[in-house]
């Protein structure tokens, strides 16, 4: 078989409410509106007898130590659980910045999965891919297959995909890598505590914009407090989109630093990323729709 190809697009969290931390493991306990990005990296798998990766683009650098990177122990948590498994040779480019709060690392090893899933005649809701998936991180279940979605739990309750319209969006990192241990560390909840707020609103499938918007408004990122104190130029990214024309909604991702921004239409999406470009050339902006 030829060489495979497929994108690992950036994960947004349009909302991230945490309910608690769990007794029995300490896990924090999650409810989030998850969607993805066309901006996105790129991994192709050359098949052949052994298992290589090669990383290069614009954030290959911070991407870490190869033999740590997801792609790899997603593929040798698939191997574990599938003998026989054909490999072959990963060539990831970075596109995404890293430990942005955008799931970069964890729609990478997704993607390596759907590779090794179509190389090896294999579905993505196989239990040793699901498997695979679990074992390599919170955030790779949700990932396998790209689409809006809603994730609960510590990242294993994977909903069905929504089908809503696209959102058109602009991503703004400031350049300020937020590791995700500090952010909970911050928020600072007690094995077997809860935490209060609203219930997250439910959101029904095939919704157009202006109900996606609707819905996902009185919700929130509890993150995005904790965050602010590890990293405070998330509320500096934040008041510059919210002080640009047409932004319906902005909110942070994941565990940051890396915020969004709701437009009406891609034109003013893209005005606004190209002002926001103006303002901070030296931060990762990027106008694109999210679905």
């Amino acid at each position: 078989m030829s060489r495979l190809t497929t994108r690992a697009p950036a994960k947004i969290n349009l909302t991230l409410h945490v309910l608690g931390r769990r007794p029995e493991d300490g896990y924090h306990v999650l409810e989030s509106l998850v969607a993805f990005a066309e901006v996105a990296d790129g991994l192709t798998l050359d098949p052949g007898p052994d298992l290589t990766l090669s990383v290069a683009g614009p954030t290959a650098g911070p991407a870490g130590p190869l033999d740590d990177n997801l792609v790899l122990r997603a593929a040798r948590h698939l191997a574990a659980g599938s003998p026989g498994l054909r490999l072959g040779a990963f060539h990831l480019h970075k596109e995404l910045p890293v430990a942005a709060g955008i799931g970069g690392g964890s729609s990478d090893a997704a993607a390596a999965l759907r590779l090794l899933a179509e190389l090896n005649g294999l579905t993505l809701d196989h239990p040793a891919v699901v498997a695979a998936a679990r074992a390599t991180g919170a955030d790779v279940p949700v990932c396998l297959d790209p689409r809006a979605r809603m994730m609960r739990g510590a990242g294993e309750a994977v909903g069905p995909a929504l089908g809503f319209e696209a959102l058109p969006a602009v991503l703004v990192n400031p350049g300020v890598p937020v590791s995700t241990a500090p952010v909970f560390k911050a928020l600072g909840l007690a094995v077997g505590q809860a935490l209060d707020g609203a219930e997250h609103p439910a959101v029904a499938a095939t919704l157009d914009a202006e109900g996606v918007l609707a819905a996902i408004r009185p919700a929130r990122n509890d993150l995005e407090p904790p965050a602010l104190t590890v990293a405070p130029i998330i509320g500096s990214a934040l008041a510059l989109l919210r002080a640009q024309g047409g932004c319906r909604l902005a909110r942070m991702s994941g565990s940051g630093a890396t915020v969004f921004a709701l437009f009406s239409d891609r034109q003013a999406a893209e005005a606004a990323a190209d002002a926001v470009r103006k303002a901070q050339p030296g931060w990762w902006v990027e106008a694109t729709r999210l679905a």
